[in-house]
């Protein structure tokens, strides 16, 4: 496969072209040539071979060009829930959303939790242009009683260990799993939920929560938690990763742990950076998640924890549902959205002008290659081309059915800021 890119601007801090507007040629999935375009003010385009892919519409943003994007957590829920979403349909939906490699959770059935299912997943990836990772589960059938068979899992393939929508709450577990991990050099990622205080909650607790009636989730759920598991760092030394950090509390407790020098880092969502608990005002399911979406002051906490570092990473929690599990009264429905098509729009009508692209292209590919050991993606020639093609400027977009199947979208027949154009990875082009 050849594939030329014309009048690109790159994203890439690591690359000598950052900034530049240049012509990118891939061939047989290696960046063959780049080199700054001369025809500066020329038309836009992606052509394989002598076919054009994609040519930059008038009005349009500038096309730019970074390493892939990685999405750390998302849920395709095969083998076990395929009314829900499928390898296939997920990864189309990662596609679709510029992501060049997905993590996928365990909550599958049979659970990821042994070297059969992760060899399964990766076989039933095959081919694509997104590169599925698994993730492995830290207890056995994720049930948060005995550690399950770690190096094993790693051994065939699975990227890091979670119980995924089932925080750990035995510390003598974590302790223990956080201690398992150090033989070779691995890394846990946990969603800071206390489930004995959330567990009866509907949303975040605060004058929202109050004036609509509902169960409040307070900050203590994520906080106390964060705090157990910092503790349990400290002793053991050991690698951890939190992901959908909510409060503004819970961003402070892990700015000073990072201060402290711990090997912890950690995620946000693109609905925590752009939606408040005004939002369930209406009592639409469609808003209910976990961790809950939090007020106007956790936001805030959030863009400035991203913009400076202390929040290294941004990722989907890519939830789908059918239309039985969403469609009935907000205490019973399920948590989750489906959003992985959405997430850099989400994310970029979130920080606005307070977050550069800079910023948010190293959240979404750089950081979270560095932290889990993924290969990086450099644009520079020779390097293997993984690369995610968007535009911010004057672009916007309009979606009434994404990839996936699941239904719970909230950002649909929503105009967002910023467009993708498409990937380019595994020696396959993929424009939308």
């Amino acid at each position: 496969m050849q594939v030329h890119i014309r009048q690109a601007k790159v994203t890439d801090p690591a690359s000598e072209f950052h900034n530049k507007l240049v012509d990118i040629t891939v061939k047989n999935g290696v960046i063959d040539q780049i080199t700054v375009s001369k025809n500066k003010g020329g038309e836009t385009t992606v052509e394989s071979g002598r076919k054009k892919l994609y040519t930059s519409p008038k009005g349009a943003g500038q096309l730019s060009v970074s390493p892939g994007w990685v999405d750390i957590l998302a849920d395709y829920r095969e083998p076990g829930y395929e009314q829900k979403e499928t390898i296939e349909t997920g990864l189309n939906a990662a596609a679709a959303g510029g992501f060049t490699d997905v993590f996928v959770a365990p909550n599958t059935n049979p659970v990821i939790g042994s070297k059969s299912v992760i060899e399964y997943i990766l076989k039933k990836a095959t081919g694509h242009a997104v590169s599925l990772h698994p993730l492995g589960s830290i207890s056995q059938n994720i049930e948060g009683k005995s550690l399950a068979e770690m190096m094993d899992m790693h051994a065939h393939g699975a990227i890091a260990f979670t119980d995924g929508w089932h925080p750990v709450q035995n510390s003598n577990l974590m302790l223990k799993a956080l201690e398992y991990v150090k033989a070779f050099n691995g890394t846990l990622i946990q969603i800071p939920e206390d489930t004995s205080i959330s567990g009866t909650g509907l949303m975040h607790e605060g004058t929202v929560s109050t004036h609509l009636g509902m169960p409040g989730i307070p900050d203590e759920a994520e906080t106390i938690i964060i705090n157990r598991d910092l503790q349990l760092l400290r002793y053991t030394g050991s690698r951890l990763h939190f992901t959908g950090v909510s409060t503004a509390a819970g961003v402070e407790m892990i700015r000073k742990a990072k201060r402290e020098k711990l090997n912890v880092t950690c995620s946000v969502t693109p609905y925590h950076l752009l939606l408040t608990d005004e939002v369930l005002k209406g009592y639409d399911s469609l808003y209910k998640v976990s961790p809950p979406i939090r007020s106007e002051k956790d936001r805030k906490a959030l863009i400035k924890g991203l913009k400076d570092g202390t929040i290294d990473c941004i990722t989907s929690h890519h939830r789908p549902h059918e239309q039985d599990a969403k469609a009935k009264e907000f205490e019973y429905a399920k948590h989750g959205m489906n959003i992985q098509e959405l997430a850099f729009n989400i994310a970029l009508a979130g920080v606005a002008d307070a977050v550069g692209a800079d910023v948010l292209v190293n959240a979404l590919s750089t950081v979270p290659r560095n932290i889990f050991g993924l290969e990086q993606a450099t644009i520079a020639k020779g390097a293997n081309a993984r690369l995610t093609l968007f535009s911010i400027g004057k672009s916007s977009t309009k979606v009434a059915k994404t990839a996936s199947m699941g239904i719970n979208n909230p950002f649909l027949n929503t105009e967002l800021p910023g467009s993708v154009v498409g990937i380019i990875s595994n020696d396959t082009v993929q424009i939308k």
